[in-house]
């Protein structure tokens, strides 16, 4: 699953205001609403209720809320780059400051658990988040996500 089949220039956000989780996914919820053309609300439910389950804020001030919506006909990401770290309860106490949200049909299946692999090599990347973290423009942020993973294996 390549980044450029999940993220479009618009669905990239280089400085997203929030002083908070819920906030950061309020925000994340409403902006991948006009993006996927979905309710607001469900999507807010669908990733509060994936945090119950256990933080997504995997660690390196990265978080990557994920969850699935029956009404969805396909994979979407947003990408986000907050203003200022927040505390996500991460898994190692740090504040995230980078964020890939990405949400899937009920029917994705393996598709869903390849795109959060994706996702996940990407960010996992020191150098590639060194980038990310050194731009506040969203063209800029978008063509180093669509680059920087257009050479790796899926």
């Amino acid at each position: 699953m390549e980044i450029a089949k999940l993220l479009t220039p618009q669905s990239v956000i280089a400085k997203l205001r929030a002083t908070s989780k819920k906030q950061a996914l309020q925000e994340l919820a409403r902006r991948s609403a006009e993006i996927s053309g979905q309710s607001e609300r469900a999507i807010f439910s669908t990733l509060m209720k994936r945090e119950r389950l256990g933080t997504t804020g995997v660690g390196n001030g990265i978080a990557i809320p994920h969850g699935k919506l029956a009404t969805l006909d396909r994979l979407y990401g947003l990408f986000a780059r907050l203003e200022h770290p927040v505390d996500f309860d991460a898994i190692d106490d740090r504040p995230v400051d980078l964020i890939f949200l990405l949400l899937a049909p009920e029917s994705a299946g393996a598709d869903h658990l390849k795109a959060l692999a994706r996702v996940s090599r990407l960010l996992r990347d020191k150098a590639a988040c060194e980038k990310l973290r050194g731009t506040d423009d969203s063209e800029a942020l978008y063509a180093l996500l669509v680059d920087t993973t257009a050479s790796w294996a899926a």
